[in-house]
């Protein structure tokens, strides 16, 4: 990660400091001329999390509705409600869309999803949603509309991947999200491999970011080439910002291993300027990493983090992540704090009979006698129990999995 950008990081706090002391040195000491009035500017830390699919199945979707008739969707955060207080930048993958609900719900293969969730969303403190799916068109034009329009409503979350046409003299500067926390600036970039079909027509690409390069005159996704227009953007946001996150919709499905295409697409990334890829769709963890390329620029990279909540039918589907991105600011520059950085470890946990959310929990915090009450036994049909969980994890995320101790020890630490 490169440790000054064009738009350097300085708080407002930092600032007034300097003003301060410049004026204190300048009352105090004018008359001197070897007075040292030098001034170490503030260090300070911003922290990011994500979480991966929001995917709301039937299940879940009749979870919040309430016994008057209307529903609400807050109990989806009650388990990283510590989480999404210490942290500065909250983002989410909605992995389906707010098509309308006089559509009516529906689940998969071709979801809508009630528009409250978007509420409950913006109440949890999420300042960054990334709609950029494979579900994103399932309810067409209308649905993307809708969806567009839903989220006008809530102007203090962002929206990543999913926008009105672009008028084609529009700078490119103007179509990178951007994101101000403590004087430093934050792009968000979310791309999608594609809208469950092997083409994709123009109206729906003009609005939806595509990971993927596509045909101009065949409209055909070519599942093997990096969109060009992704290295353009990333280039672009890394003179607007001074961290680039970017958040690719990518890989197989259950598989806990990156694909050789997301292994390649994560390097030309990095090449480009990507200073943290957070990958979602594959439904289960894969690792994370440094990727190194060969121009010296280095980025963090979670390939998945596997869905928030579902109520699938795969054992391994039930184990999650939620990444944990420390930033060290000082006067030269953003970096990665290594040590407080990784990944929290978390279980959807869900009932069946009928099938129904109960709670997300932090993996060191789940039990065996939990994993026996879990609604997966029976509806899912599979043996499910807590060693597998820890298994996975080890196997999966290794060293880079962090304690809720180690994240509220790093919050609550008393300035030095």
């Amino acid at each position: 990660m490169k440790k000054q950008r064009k738009h350097g990081c300085l708080s407002l706090i930092g600032a007034l400091m300097l003003i301060i002391c410049l004026l204190f040195c300048q009352n105090t000491y004018a008359a001197s001329d070897s007075a040292d009035t030098s001034v170490s500017l503030e260090e300070f830390d911003i922290t990011l999390m994500a979480v991966g699919d929001n995917l709301l199945h039937m299940g879940i979707v009749n979870t919040g509705r309430q016994y008057d008739g209307t529903r609400n969707y807050d109990f989806l955060f009650d388990g990283i409600s510590n989480f999404l207080e210490m942290a500065d930048i909250k983002i989410i993958n909605q992995e389906t869309i707010f098509g309308g609900n006089q559509l009516g719900f529906h689940g998969f293969p071709k979801f809508n999803s009630p528009s409250e969730v978007s509420d409950a969303i913006a109440r949890a403190g999420f300042n960054v949603v990334l709609q950029a799916t494979n579900h994103t068109a399932d309810q067409g034009l209308n649905g993307i509309q809708n969806c567009l329009d839903l989220w006008k409503s809530h102007p203090e979350v962002l929206v990543a991947g999913l926008h009105e046409p672009f008028p084609a003299d529009l700078p490119i500067q103007n179509r990178i999200p951007l994101l101000e926390v403590n004087g430093c600036t934050f792009a968000f970039l979310n791309y999608t491999y594609g809208p469950n079909s092997n083409s994709v027509p123009s109206s729906i690409s003009e609005r939806l970011d595509m990971l993927c390069a596509v045909d101009e005159t065949s409209r055909m996704i070519d599942f093997t080439t990096l969109n060009p227009q992704v290295l353009t953007d990333i280039t672009a946001a890394g003179l607007l910002a001074d961290v680039v996150v970017v958040c690719p919709h990518w890989g197989t499905e259950y598989s806990t291993v990156p694909s050789s295409y997301q292994e390649k697409f994560a390097l030309q990334m990095t090449e480009a300027g990507a200073d943290v890829i957070i990958g979602t769709h594959p439904h289960v963890v894969q690792p994370v990493a440094w990727i190194h390329a060969d121009n010296g620029n280095r980025a963090l990279c979670y390939y998945s983090l596997g869905n928030y909540v579902s109520t699938q039918q795969r054992a391994q589907s039930m184990l999650e992540g939620l990444a944990w991105v420390t930033f060290h600011v000082t006067p030269s520059g953003v970096s990665i704090s290594e040590e407080n950085s990784g990944v929290i470890p978390l279980v959807c946990h869900y009932s069946s009979g009928p099938v129904r959310l109960k709670n997300v929990y932090l993996l060191e915090n789940y039990t065996e006698a939990l994993a026996q009450s879990h609604g997966i036994i029976s509806y899912g049909g599979v043996a499910f129990h807590l060693s597998s969980l820890q298994k996975w994890s080890d196997e999966i995320l290794g060293s880079w999995v962090l304690s809720a101790d180690e994240i509220s020890q790093q919050y609550y630490a008393p300035p030095e």
